[in-house]
Order: C-alpha cells, then structure tokens, then sequence
C-alpha cells in the first residue's frame, strides 16, 4: 500500500506534517517503538509508529530520524498523547531527511492503526492468501466467539498446509489448528525445547524467524513481541508462533505475511492480558492490606469479593496459598517485578497446577522486583490444627518443564527465584503465608542455577539456616573440612568426597555404604579412616557428622 492511502482513511485520524511529496511511497509493514535507537528491528518500507518516550531534548529528533531514514523506513507517525502535540523539532528533522511525518490524535490507538496497515499489506502481496489476515481479523474483532488464535492457525492450515502453534515462553501451548487433519497436539517437552530456542536465539540479538531443527523436523519460530522496550522487559512474557517448516527458502511475500499475523495474534496477547487486569488489581489490594497489618475482618471482606472472581460458580474460597517470585538482573537497570509477575501467572496457569486443564484465575500483584501470587484452593483437606495445610501447591512440581527453557532466557545476566507458603483457610493466616513464601524464596535464592523454587516444608529443616550464614563463614568452613581431601582426591583419584557423601547418606551403615558404591567394607574403612586423618575428624561422632553434613550441602 502507499503512505497516502493511509491519509484517505478518515477513521485512522492521520494529520501530515510534512513530507507530501513522498506520499508515494510503498509501506511493506509496520513497527511500534520508542527505543531511542530502533535500527535492529528495522528492515526498511515500515510506517514507524512513537509515542515519543524517547525524546527527552530536542536535539534527540534528528539523531532519531537520521536512524529511521538510514533504513529506509517508509514513513513516522507519532502520537500526540506524550507531549501534546507533536514538537517543532521533530517536525524540521523528517524535513530535512525527506522522511513523511504524521501526527495521531490521543483518541486514536496504535493498535488500530497496525491493523489496518497489516490487513492491507498482506491483501496487496498475497492475494489468495488474504483471506486468511482478513477472515481472522474480523473474527478477533467480534470477541471471544470469535475464535481466538485457533481461527487464523486453522486458515493457515488450510491454505497454506503449514500446522503451527502459538507457544508461550515456557512452552505452554496456547493456541493449535483445531483442524481435524492437523496431528496432534504439541508435546509438552518439545513445546519446552521450542521456547528455550527461542529465547537462547532472541537473548543473542538475532531476527526472527528463527530455525531449529528437532526430533527430525524443522520448525521456524517467529516473535510475537511488544516493541519500544528493554528485551529483558518482556522477553518472558512475549508469546511465539512456532511453524512446522522451513522459512530459510521462503518467498518475502510469505515472510511478511506470517509477520502480519503475528502483529493480529499479538492483538489477541493484549486482550488476554488487558482480561487480567481486574485480578491484578484485587491482588495489589490484598496485598496493600496484608503488609500494612489491616485487621483480619477487612481482608477477609476483601476476599469475599476477589472469590467469585478467582474461582467463579465455587462461591468462597475457603483456602488460600502465597506464592512469590522474584527476577534480578545483572547491573539492576531493568525493574525486575513487572517481569516476575508474567511469569508467575504464567507458571500457574499451566496445566497440573489445579487440573488437566489450563487455569487462568491467578490474581498476582508486584512491587519492586517481587511478584506476589494470591493462589485461590477451592477444596484443602487434612487441615492442621493452626490452620494450614501442606496441600495445593509444591515448590518441586512447580517449575518442572518450564525450568530449562526460563533458565535459557534468563541466561547470562537474570535469575528467577521462587518461594511457595503452605495454605491457609483464614485473612489471619494471610500475613504469615506471605512471610513464610519470601522466606522459602531466600532459601531458593542460595542455591545455584538460573530458576530455583523453595516451599514452606523446607523451613523446618536445617537449611532454613544456610542461606542466612555469611559468604566469607561458608567459604572458610567449607575449606577447612573438604579442600584437604578434594586435594587428595585430584593427586590421587581417591573419590574421598562422593565416598563420604554417600557414607552420611547411609547413616554411618558400613554394610548398606559398601553394597551402594559397589566396595568391600575393608575398602570403605580404609576410605573413610583417610578421611578422618586429613581432617582430623571422628566420623563416629555426631558432632563431626553434622559438620561434614553441613559442609557439603553448602559447597
């Protein structure tokens, strides 16, 4: 299409600033951005839509422009809800780079606007596959009869043989072909491994798609993304749309018509997620509530209407579980709780969390670089006596699959770590569940690896104490009891170390160590006497047991 008919679509609400006589331009796509440097995104022919964040003096117009116009972009529309209206400088810039300038009124959305453009770049460039941007977006228009994502994967399959899957970063899948000829569903593990190539890929800067071959078959993952922001802002949060093919040969027609229904499947993302705002917010309430020491009556009065929100047709909800995450990253430049959020609901609304089936009526809150999860438990038996409950959810059983894919995306600069309370049945137990969870989440943190989880169970155990001894105290502690012998076992490949492990594992049994490590005992005594003789230790003692006990689970 060309930038003028976009100024002959009354509805769009487009003003021209300047640049009339390139209005015959072709625009072969549209980009949403207020990154002060966007030229990796960019490929050339997009309409660029700002909000016009990354302005902050006026000399940063031209350095802005002089960027888009080295790529070749087709044209800039900025909105005027920043500002106001849309500045001087700005204006004189795309004249002096002959780049077309437009301004969009406040009442007018970005998302209407990449619509529009998509339904008509894709109708231009493939005819006899217009149908499928065009179908689709009404369908998505109407609301939820329409249809969802399934409706344009269906389309995709029937008019172009391609099976596809729109995939959240953990793998989960979130909308398939429901064509009759379509296969089956993705697996679970390879929906898993898709999303950790996918986020190892994207980590690296690289452009979508990206090809991956697995289990003997191709497949070309293509970014749905929100641009104008950080990666690390919602790279785990951004959905992707896996292709069960190779897009390396494919024509630039097909290309830029799989980006045009990743921009409409993306429409879809912000519904669900603009659908999660009245949960989040009666999270933040509760939350506010609980931490500022409320009394008991007014947070159960707050319950009382989040229930039939979390869990409707089920009335109240007589038990409740906290769940808290927290995402650092590396030099602490990017806000960690936003991103924490994403994921928890999307951790607990996996399938297994409540039920085969996925579950989307977690009310999650943040503040800082921490997400607090307000998970609703319809049914708790084996009640305790003070309330709680060691039923719902796990910290073992919580991540499972999604672990290695979030471990590659946070890989390098970022860590997830979470903490999982026991259940309570009462607003009075609200106050310690959630001290208990960000007590469960420390332990978490002092543990290695990128994705760690704790639960309440483990804080009636010793290592409750551990994550709580400074660094420089573990260290020499450590030192003193195991170098000695990790010395002798590199001179020497005497396997002192995995011998003493499994010796404490055994309780001290001289038989049931042997029968383990596959010795005879006399071997075993002779191992275990050179290990009290380096360290000066008795392991017939209770005392150096649990010195060496404690010294290997903190190395």
């Amino acid at each position: 299409m060309r930038l003028r008919a976009l100024l002959d679509t009354h509805t769009l609400g487009l003003r021209l600033l300047g640049g009339e006589d390139e209005l015959d331009r072709t625009v072969r796509g549209v980009m949403t951005t207020d990154l002060r440097d966007p030229s990796r995104y960019l490929s050339g022919g997009e309409l660029v839509l700002t909000g016009l964040a990354w302005r902050r003096e006026p000399e940063d117009s031209e350095r802005f422009v002089r960027i888009l116009a080295a790529a070749g972009v087709a044209g800039l529309a900025a909105g005027e809800a920043e500002l106001g209206a849309i500045p001087d400088d700005l204006v004189q810039a795309c004249l002096r780079h002959r780049l077309p300038l437009f301004s969009v009124v406040e009442d007018v959305s970005f998302a209407s606007i990449t619509e529009h453009v998509v339904r008509q770049v894709s109708s231009e460039r493939a005819g006899d596959l217009a149908a499928v941007v065009d179908r689709h977006r009404r369908l998505m228009t109407s609301g939820p009869a329409g249809g969802g994502p399934e409706v344009v994967l269906d389309l995709l399959g029937s008019d172009l043989d391609l099976r596809a899957w729109v995939l959240s970063p953990t793998g989960r899948q979130i909308a398939g072909s429901t064509l009759a000829d379509s296969g089956p569903e993705l697996p679970a593990e390879l929906g898993a491994r898709l999303a950790g190539e996918h986020l190892a890929a994207t980590r690296t800067g690289r452009r979508g798609p990206h090809r991956v071959t697995l289990a003997g078959a191709t497949y070309s993952l293509f970014p749905i993304r929100y641009e104008g922001r950080d990666l690390r802002q919602t790279l785990l949060s951004d959905w992707l749309l896996a292709v069960e093919a190779d897009a390396g040969d494919w024509p630039e027609e097909r290309l830029d018509l799989l980006h045009g229904v990743t921009q409409l499947i993306a429409v879809e993302r912000d519904r669900r997620d603009a659908a999660r705002t009245v949960r989040r917010r009666l999270a933040q309430e509760v939350l506010e509530l609980v931490q500022t020491g409320a009394p008991p009556a007014e947070i159960a009065a707050r319950l009382r209407v989040a229930a039939p929100v979390l869990l409707p047709g089920l009335g109240t909800a007589p038990h409740w579980q906290i769940v808290v995450a927290r995402v650092e990253w590396e030099g602490g430049d990017v806000p960690g709780g936003p991103v924490a959020q994403s994921l928890l609901e999307e951790v607990l609304v996996d399938p297994g969390t409540f039920g085969p089936e996925p579950s989307d009526r977690i009310a999650v809150a943040h503040t800082g670089d921490e997400a607090v999860a307000l998970v609703p438990l319809p049914a708790v038996p084996d009640e305790s006596t003070d309330g709680t409950s060691t039923d719902g959810l796990h910290a073992d059983a919580l991540l499972g699959v999604v672990q290695a894919p979030l471990s590659r995306g946070l890989d390098g600069d970022g860590r997830l770590t979470v903490g999982v309370s026991a259940s309570v049945h009462s607003a009075e137990g609200l106050r310690g569940a959630l001290e208990e969870a960000r007590h469960a989440r420390r332990v978490a943190a002092a543990r290695p690896g990128r994705v760690c989880a704790a639960g309440h169970e483990e804080l009636a155990s010793h290592v409750l104490l551990l994550p709580f001894v400074p660094d420089d105290v573990r260290r020499a502690f450590t030192a003193r009891l195991l170098d000695p012998l990790r010395d002798y076992d590199r001179r020497h490949r005497a396997e002192l170390i995995p011998t003493l492990e499994a010796f404490l594992d055994c309780d001290g049994s001289w038989t049931r160590c042997a029968t383990r490590l596959h010795l005879h005992v006399n071997t075993l005594r002779y191992r275990v006497g050179r290990i009290e003789q380096l360290t000066g230790r008795d392991l017939s003692r209770l005392e150096d047991k649990l010195d060496f006990f404690l010294a290997l689970r903190m190395s």
